[in-house]
């Protein structure tokens, strides 16, 4: 199965498909043109990493290179070098001049490795910070439980949908969420919506996202639906919940509300095991 990692490239068409092929369950691409693309395809999609190569970005893209940087901290902007050459070499130089800290060199025998070990991190910024508030309180919960959190929080800023997280565990949908009610916990498809809304949070904390950018990057068809959305769950606008609910509170209130009051189901709960009730016992 395909990670859900993207990556945003702005590199050489001769690279291109070695990265490709490189990336096959690991990381999926977007091959952008222009060091301008690219920002767009970080505004607008779940982009975990951007990858420029030296000889592709021209002097007077460099500025533009300093804002990825600068407006999005989170999503790392890795050079990659594919030849040494007196051009690459000094636009390399040029690049951490604007603050590109991150290289692999791709004509080294172990850089096709060190990509995929760079983008293939366990966890997103905002997954680990997820994690640190959540786990204390999973740390008595079944194994498959731990799994399905475990799922949700990772896939959330890509999966819209219960069918598609399902599909990650190849269980039927009716069956998968008739155990939640079975156990007398709110949906699975509340959880995903939360832990999604939580990722929104996030992306609000970045100053160079507006709220269209969030909407498009949390798959939204628009930023009106965006709203109408949070509208339904949380009952503010997009602007209210920017300033009313920065990560940690949202955190916080996701956490006390959806987690804490089910610690003790969740210690017997096995939503992903066929052969065992929501009780612990056989069917």
């Amino acid at each position: 199965m395909t990670s859900g990692i993207r990556v945003a490239t702005v590199i050489e068409p001769l690279i291109r498909p070695h990265l490709d092929a490189a990336a096959h369950g690991c990381f999926t691409t977007y091959h952008a043109e222009t060091v301008g693309e690219a920002i767009r395809a970080v505004r607008e999609k779940p982009i975990q990493a951007v990858f420029v190569s030296p000889g592709c970005v021209a002097a007077e893209e460099l500025p533009r290179v300093a804002s990825l940087v600068d407006s999005f901290p989170a999503v790392p902007t890795v050079a990659l070098v594919s030849r040494h050459d007196p051009v690459s070499s000094e636009r390399l130089l040029d690049l951490g001049a604007y603050g590109v800290r991150k290289m692999v060199d791709l004509s080294a025998s172990s850089g096709w490795h060190s990509l995929r070990d760079l983008v293939a991190q366990p966890t997103s910024p905002t997954a680990a910070r997820i994690f640190r508030r959540l786990n204390p309180e999973l740390d008595r919960s079944t194994p498959d439980c731990r799994a399905v959190f475990d799922a949700i929080v990772r896939m959330a800023p890509v999966v819209t949908s219960v069918l598609d997280l399902t599909a990650h565990f190849t269980v039927v949908p009716s069956t998968f969420m008739s155990r939640f009610f079975r156990a007398g916990l709110p949906s699975p498809k509340r959880y995903l919506v939360a832990i999604r809304i939580l990722y929104s949070a996030a992306l609000f904390e970045v100053p160079g996202l507006s709220v269209s950018d969030v909407a498009y990057r949390m798959q939204y068809s628009s930023p009106q639906s965006f709203g109408r959305h949070l509208r339904s769950v949380m009952g503010t606008t997009a602007g209210e919940f920017r300033s009313r609910y920065p990560f940690d509170v949202a955190l916080g209130e996701f956490v006390q509300r959806l987690i804490v009051p089910f610690r003790d189901v969740f210690r017997t709960f096995h939503p992903l095991d066929p052969g065992v009730g929501y009780l612990g016992q056989t069917w």
